[in-house]
């Protein structure tokens, strides 16, 4: 599981920073979170394939979250998609994208289902192999953040020791729950002779523009990732407030208080040309923590 970001700074791009979006990978699906404008293309500039997208999520209205979205389902259908493509968002989206596509003429070649979001927390998607639930976070409208959990497939065998213990594949998946595995004459092989430990269970956050607030922190606790904004320093704390926002050390400061285990550091003011700064403000709090970088893919 790992998460690529596509854009990493606030209302404006600038110095190379584009608006939010960003991409975590899961046993080869890819879940798209925020689309701002120039997300198709900097999927295509960092090799990620929109095949593998079937979940996006917006986390609020505000433009450099959602303005590369139209561009994104448009693109896809010029290019023959077929497979059907989920969207959650906030309900006004709808009669937005709606309007883009029937002034174009536009008929999409792909089963298109929006999902309007809640107004509180929700589970939004509950695969065998991940789940991702969301959870309102305090900005100036309504706004969403993401928990994304990779879901463990059970024990990992090893076929050569089932092989040499003539265990026959019919059984593998009970061998994946965890079972041993009963001969014919009643002799018994361990689970753990002919398995290893699966992937772990993964938790990734996703906490979009907000205040620091204390409201959605028993959502994430214990999360192995936490990505939260930090539009400005601690310098500007009282812009911060005033437009909703969080600072670096705050965000350093939630990482600490959820147990993370490691922060990414996004959604950067355009007024910083360097982002040094915003490292050494949060590290002194939280020290796993990363300034994002566009095109890099972080570990969960």
């Amino acid at each position: 599981m790992k998460v690529t970001i596509l854009g990493n700074n606030s209302a404006l791009p600038a110095f190379g920073r584009h608006p939010s979006a960003q991409a975590v990978s899961v046993y080869g699906e890819v879940l798209l979170i925020d689309c701002g404008e120039g997300t198709q293309i900097q999927m295509q500039r960092y090799g990620l394939r929109w095949r593998s997208v079937h979940h996006i999520f917006i986390s609020h209205l505000h433009g450099d979250h959602y303005f590369g979205l139209p561009g994104l389902l448009n693109s896809m259908s010029l290019l023959g998609r077929t497979a059907p493509l989920h969207l959650y968002a906030p309900a006004e989206l709808k009669p937005i994208l709606d309007i883009i596509l029937s002034v174009a003429d536009t008929v999409l070649s792909y089963p298109f289902y929006f999902h309007p979001l809640p107004k509180g927390s929700e589970l939004l998607v509950d695969d065998t192999s991940f789940s991702v639930t969301c959870f309102p976070v305090e900005h100036r409208i309504q706004c969403h953040g993401f928990l994304v959990e990779r879901k463990t497939r059970g024990r990992k065998l090893r076929p050569d020791k089932c092989n040499e213990y003539g265990i026959p594949a019919a059984y593998y998946e009970y061998l994946k729950q965890g079972n041993d595995y009963e001969r014919k004459d009643g002799t018994v092989v361990k689970n753990e002779w002919v398995t290893e430990d699966g992937p772990a269970v993964k938790k990734y956050a996703y906490c979009a523009d907000t205040l620091f607030t204390d409201s959605f922190l028993h959502i994430v606790q214990g999360v192995d990732t936490i990505y939260h904004e930090c539009t400005y320093l601690e310098k500007d704390a009282a812009k911060a407030v005033a437009r909703f926002h969080s600072t670096a050390a705050q965000a350093a400061k939630m990482a600490k208080m959820a147990n993370a285990k490691q922060l990414l550091l996004g959604h950067f003011s355009s007024k910083y040309k360097e982002l040094e700064p915003f490292q050494e403000e949060a590290s002194a709090i939280f020290p796993n923590v990363f300034v994002s970088i566009e095109g890099k893919a972080y570990e969960i």
